[in-house]
């Protein structure tokens, strides 16, 4: 049996604010810390039938990046229901959100740089 291990190191300031965040995993072809401005880790608690949901991003992370990484999740979440259940209705449902919600996310991005 093989392992896989992924870890994440938190820098907070004094409100316990996110300043930075690294990752490395074993499966990752870089060595070392790898920074990144947010990550969102989800675990189900089958004792409990829910999940347990943390998400974490820098407060230097952009509100437009912010957008993007959450319609970003939600394709991966699609991708990852229609692997694990075959259930196409349902993962072509969450696609179509996240195809509305980048075209907003595009009008915003437009809107400000035309400001």
């Amino acid at each position: 049996m093989t392992q896989k291990e992924i870890h994440f190191t938190i820098e907070q300031d004094d409100e316990k604010i996110p300043e930075k965040i690294y990752w490395e995993a074993t499966d990752n072809p870089n060595e070392g810390l790898e920074e990144s401005k947010a990550i969102m880790v989800g675990v189900w608690d089958h004792f409990h039938r829910g999940t347990l949901f943390v998400p974490l991003w820098t407060k230097d992370m952009e509100v437009p990046d912010m957008k993007r990484f959450c319609i970003e999740m939600l394709g991966c979440i699609a991708d990852t229901l229609r692997n694990a259940t075959n259930d196409e209705i349902m993962a072509a449902e969450i696609d179509e959100v996240g195809m509305s919600l980048t075209r907003r996310l595009q009008k915003e991005v437009q809107a400000l740089q035309g400001k």
